[in-house]
């Protein structure tokens, strides 16, 4: 087994359940919480599905469908050119392939946060590190809140604006000082919801693109990663001149 190509054995392993590969995801579908901002800009589209035809006089033997959404729709991948710090930089049709399989290390906050705009700030990743170890070079830090207990109920998991994120400084020295290339977190979007009010607003965005990483949110299912270990997969669509993509995001982990 040990002279065996790592790939070979990875098969392997993934055939006799010796790894357990965990859904990131949330469904899509028409009821998929969506951000809601200020009346005076731009709102992103929901899910939308209509019939092309269903095994019917338009297509008798077949059934498929047209889908319309926002490009941060439901679990999403926000790439560099993004955020106006970033509009220089990739865009998600040219974000490397190799990016897309990295290691993740899972923050859990769940059963600290006393209130829905708690944020996580550089003293909790550096008490983190010095139990668990240093953050992964070109790695995921995943952010969990257990924010997604509430995506059954659009209401409760928008929560008119008051979500939980990350603080400024925080932000800013996990996108300039850390290795990590991206965060990924449970709520609707990167930033706490009330990050508008922050200068500068919407840090995560700000500060993460302005550095050429990546922002992954809506995630599910976190709390059966491990803190340290899992590889995590996402699946974004190559949209040329894309911000992002609703994606599929998974993580390997040993069973």
């Amino acid at each position: 087994m040990k002279n065996e190509p790592i790939l070979t054995q990875l098969a392997s392993q993934l055939t006799q359940k010796q790894i357990r590969v965990v859904d990131l995801t949330a469904p899509l579908s028409a009821d998929t919480p969506v951000i809601r901002l200020p009346a005076e800009r731009g709102q992103p589209w929901a899910f939308r599905l209509d019939v092309i035809s269903r095994y019917d006089e338009k297509g008798q033997e077949v059934y498929w469908n047209n889908i319309s959404m926002s490009e941060h729709t439901g679990t999403h991948f926000d790439a560099p050119v993004h955020w106006i710090t970033g509009r220089e930089y990739a865009d998600v049709s040219q974000v490397p392939v190799q990016d897309l399989v990295a290691p993740a290390i899972v923050i859990d906050m769940s059963g600290q946060i006393d209130t829905p705009d708690f944020l996580l700030e550089r003293h909790h990743v550096e008490a983190w590190c010095d139990r668990h170890g240093p953050l992964p070079e070109g790695g995921w830090l995943l952010y969990r809140t257990g924010w997604d207990a509430r995506d059954h109920d659009v209401e409760a998991f928008l929560n008119a604006g008051h979500t939980p994120g990350i603080s400024v400084e925080c932000a800013r020295w996990l996108a300039q000082d850390t290795p990590i290339m991206g965060i990924g977190v449970e709520t609707v979007g990167t930033d706490a919801g009330q990050a508008k009010h922050m200068n500068p607003a919407y840090p995560v965005h700000w500060f993460m693109h302005g550095a050429r990483k990546y922002g992954l949110t809506q995630l599910k299912n976190l709390k059966h990663l491990p803190p340290t270990g899992a590889v995590v997969v996402v699946s974004p669509l190559p949209i040329v001149g894309g911000s992002g993509s609703p994606c599929r995001a998974y993580a390997l982990v040993s069973a």
